[in-house]
């Protein structure tokens, strides 16, 4: 019997559950401190608006003499109208999406249950024969009841944080007028919320699940984790609806706000006067937090399976030994604390007192998290892995040492470290990349856009060789357990990934909100800064996503091929190659639906404010009020529409593939979507990042370059404006879709695995 771990049991048992409690009091704190900011006027004992004391934060109304008790009474409407916006179109989604919940986890029960025809007699256990293992019929009830409890953390993790963003962004706006660093604490702490809310209640789920299940299973952990893997599922299905939902919700209406109000009505951003402004704002939180969310929920959960999964047919789940065995939530226990000690240093250690210092102090946030997270799976692998051990490897047992899988762990963390800069290489306009497609920009939109798609091309090299390499290195060390855990690693820092993603769309609505409130330009201009570094955070968290997508359904494909019994898979046998062809072309057919979805939308919501501006007195002078209600409600019939088919392309796929044609083929289609996948997803969010920055590039006029190609209005800005409008559905509704598709195809051949291995290949049996 090899060593043992050197924490026990017991340490484990309240470890993971303290750290998860750990992290959601700190989100809690963080929310207390936001709520300090009044969203009503304050009233001095003379009747006047109340003046602060002290040098430091005097509010620039108070200079320039403007009334400060309408501007907070403005900012609460108009924060009031985005959260109803925002919350009504969330219910109805999740109603659609519940009903898909309820039809699904009945598919999975009886496909699963099937496969020994519902008997509630024991079976030898898949892999080793020896043992007898809980009934099919069982693992079908466990894992319908796993991906229940998946969907409904990942939405309601999605609306949390939501709400917390449509809480803080008339905040925001407010704290601006105090300076640049108030302001950013504010947007900052409110994403800490989210991040830290997710991460430890997705911890937290899975753990109890875990514990609950395995009364039941008691020694059985190859069934108790193969149920598991459900969760995993949930938690990614969800994820697609809200992020095609969202998606299609905020890019329609953005692409109707800007190509009437900037191109054709010559009015700023966030105009008052433009009918679709508040259905722009209501789609940032749908689409940008409640999707986001949702899609690094359900990354987490899969990685998390697909790691646990293998383990438990390994020397950690064959000898019972519970704290390697749960290694992968140990690793996000200290991720969570990490990520505490790396928030403190954004809001506490350092203040921010100019514009030019948010961007790189987000950046810190990721090199400090990446550094302490470091330490912690150093700390964590020498505490909770015996000193060597076995992992399955495709039907052997390969000898591992505990340091080289620290060696998975790290490599996946600075992988993701890596694809974060090289995005922001790409899509930051203060580097050469965006610049050259600003500056094509001269000779109009035709130009910009040649520019944009080769800039977004070439941003795929780096972020791919630092996929190949993670998974060269980890599989050599510990075979598909050790992409497993790298695609943990890349999401251990998950919190403060999501904390830097949801400051991005709350600093955008704030912005949005000094716009229509009437604030002074100084005020709109500090909120353009912390702006314009969202923008380009939430290209990183865009690239992490899709390189733990890579990560993650590299292992689930891996886990999937060990369950379905395929001893190898040849790409030579006409099966799998047809398999793999039509794998690679299903990421296009997705991406060419979502894009569709996006330009029929919009176009609908272009002739909406058309004819509002065509037709309503007094709109353009801004005596009268636009009907903001309806282009709403067109955003949100066109989303609940529009994300069905994709969804069902992606849901079904794996399904008809896996009974029709069996799992030879369906393991072809796993390959080639995830390497078409990958490619696309990358080139699209780079593309859509960068023409947004040049547009940003050319507004802000912070440079000499900058300053010949502008002001607003000039015709490079509306060529600029026309890339960014093509780039919108690229950057925010398919690209970020895409990594959903490549993880969830292959989380659901990994649950139905089973039924496709006794039942599937209808076609080829008959043929």
């Amino acid at each position: 019997m090899a060593a043992a771990a050197i924490l026990p049991e017991l340490a484990t048992q309240v470890l993971i559950p303290v750290a998860a409690a750990v992290g959601i009091a700190f989100a809690v704190l963080q929310w207390v401190l936001v709520s300090k900011v009044r969203l009503t006027p304050e009233r001095r004992a003379d009747g006047g608006a109340a003046k602060t004391t002290g040098t430091s934060d005097y509010l620039i109304e108070e200079e320039e003499g403007l009334n400060d008790h309408n501007v907070v009474i403005k900012c609460a409407e108009i924060q009031s109208a985005i959260s109803e916006g925002a919350t009504s179109f969330l219910f109805t989604e999740y109603k659609y999406v519940g009903l898909f919940m309820g039809i699904f986890a009945i598919l999975i029960f009886l496909f699963l249950g099937s496969v020994e025809g519902f008997s509630t007699k024991s079976q030898p256990c898949h892999y080793s024969k020896d043992k007898t293992c809980k009934p099919a019929l069982a693992n079908a009830i466990f894992s319908t009841i796993a991906f229940v409890l998946g969907a409904v953390t990942s939405l309601v993790s999605g609306f949390l944080g939501m709400k917390i963003a449509t809480y803080a962004n008339a905040r925001t706006t407010l704290e601006a007028r105090k300076g640049v660093g108030k302001a950013f604490i504010t947007a900052f702490r409110s994403g800490a919320v989210m991040g830290f809310l997710l991460a430890a209640s997705g911890l937290l789920v899975l753990y109890i699940a875990i514990n609950l299940f395995g009364i039941y299973y008691g020694d059985d952990w190859e069934g108790l984790f193969e149920a598991i893997t459900g969760y995993g599922l949930g938690g990614s299905s969800m994820a697609l609806f809200g992020r095609v939902g969202g998606g299609i919700y905020t890019k329609a209406a953005d692409v109707g706000a800007d190509l009437v109000g900037k191109v054709e009505r010559n009015i700023p951003e966030d105009d008052p006067r433009n009918p679709a402004v508040i259905a722009d704002n209501v789609g940032d939180n749908v689409g940008d937090i409640a999707g986001m969310g949702s899609d690094l929920f359900g990354s987490y959960a899969e990685s998390s399976c697909a790691a646990l999964v293998v383990a438990s047919i390994s020397s950690f789940g064959i000898n019972h030994e519970f704290t390697p065995m749960v290694y992968p939530l140990l690793v996000s226990s200290v991720g969570i604390i990490a990520c505490l000690i790396t928030t403190l240093f954004a809001t506490d250690f350092f203040e921010i007192k100019a514009v030019n210092e948010i961007e790189p102090a987000l950046k810190k946030q990721l090199i400090i998290s990446t550094v302490v997270m470091t330490i912690g799976i150093a700390l964590i692998s020498w505490l909770g892995l015996p000193y060597t051990f076995t992992i399955f490897n495709f039907g052997v047992q390969k000898t591992v040492h505990s340091w080289q899988l620290f060696l998975c762990v790290a490599v996946g963390l600075w992988a993701g470290l890596i694809i974060g800069f090289v995005t922001e290489y790409y899509t930051s306009n203060a580097y050469s990349p965006v610049q050259d497609v600003a500056d094509s920009c001269r000779t109009g939109a035709a130009t910009n856009v040649i520019f944009g798609l080769a800039l977004g091309y070439k941003s795929v090299i780096i972020p791919i060789f630092a996929i190949a390499f993670s998974i060269f290195l980890s599989f050599s060390l510990a075979a598909m357990y050790g992409v497993a855990v790298a695609a943990l690693g890349m999401l251990s820092t998950i919190a403060t990934g999501l904390a830097i993603d949801a400051y991005g769309p709350i600093s955008d609505n704030a912005g949005g909100i000094a716009e229509m409130a009437g604030m002074s330009h100084r005020i709109r201009e500090r909120t353009d800064a912390l702006d314009a570094a969202g923008n380009t955070t939430a290209a990183i968290g865009k690239g992490f996503a899709i390189g733990s997508a890579a990560l993650v359904s590299l292992a689930l494909f891996g886990a999937f091929v060990s369950r379905a019994a395929i001893s190898t898979v040849d790409v030579l046998t006409p099966k799998v190659f047809i398999g793999l062809i039509v794998g690679a072309m299903l990421p296009y057919w997705f991406s060419a639906m979502t894009m569709k979805s996006v330009g029929s939308a919009a176009l609908k919501m272009v002739e909406e404010v058309r004819r509002q501006f065509n037709t309503i007195p007094g709109l353009m002078e801004g005596t009268t009020k636009p009907d903001y209600a309806t282009c709403v409600k067109i955003s949100t019939d066109a989303s609940i529409k529009e994300m069905i088919p994709p969804g069902a392309l992606v849901m079904l796929t794996p399904l008809i593939v896996g009974i029709l044609f069996g799992v030879e083929t369906l393991s072809g289609v796993l390959a080639g979507a995830l390497v078409s996948g990958v490619q696309i997803a990358i080139s699209a969010s780079n593309t859509g990042g960068a023409w947004d920055n040049a547009k940003k590039y050319i507004e802000a006029g912070a440079s000499e370059h900058a300053r010949t190609l502008g002001p607003k209005g000039s015709d490079p800005h509306k060529a600029a404006v026309i890339g960014d409008t093509i780039g919108d559905p690229l950057k925010d509704t398919s690209g970020p879709s895409l990594n959903i598709l490549i993880k969830l195809m292959a989380v659901e051949s990994l649950v139905f695995a089973p039924f496709f291995a006794t039942h599937g290949g209808i076609l080829f049996k008959w043929l």
